[in-house]
């Protein structure tokens, strides 16, 4: 039994980091979209995330490492989040 939910917690922490990640993405691809149409737009940096517990982040450095393999990130974007989730 602990075995399970430490699976269930573990794809809890995956699948939420990939809705983050996903959300950001989602969010800096609209705000470049709105410069291309109003060159005046400024968009809003994303607040720094809350401080956790190391395998939260290993989690969250693996799905990026996955959706940089899949070719969703670039190589600096990848860079700049590996940068804000281990707070440098």
């Amino acid at each position: 039994m602990p075995g399970l939910l430490r699976g269930v917690a573990r794809t809890a922490v995956v699948a939420g980091t990939a809705t983050a990640v996903s959300n950001r993405v989602s969010r800096r691809q609209a705000g470049r979209w709105a410069q291309q149409e109003q060159p005046t737009y400024q968009a809003e940096p994303a607040p720094p995330a809350p401080a956790d517990d190391g395998s939260s982040r290993i989690a969250q450095l693996k799905e990026l490492g996955e959706l940089k393999s899949q070719g969703v990130l670039s190589e600096s974007e990848f860079e700049a989040e590996k940068a804000r989730i281990l707070g440098s």
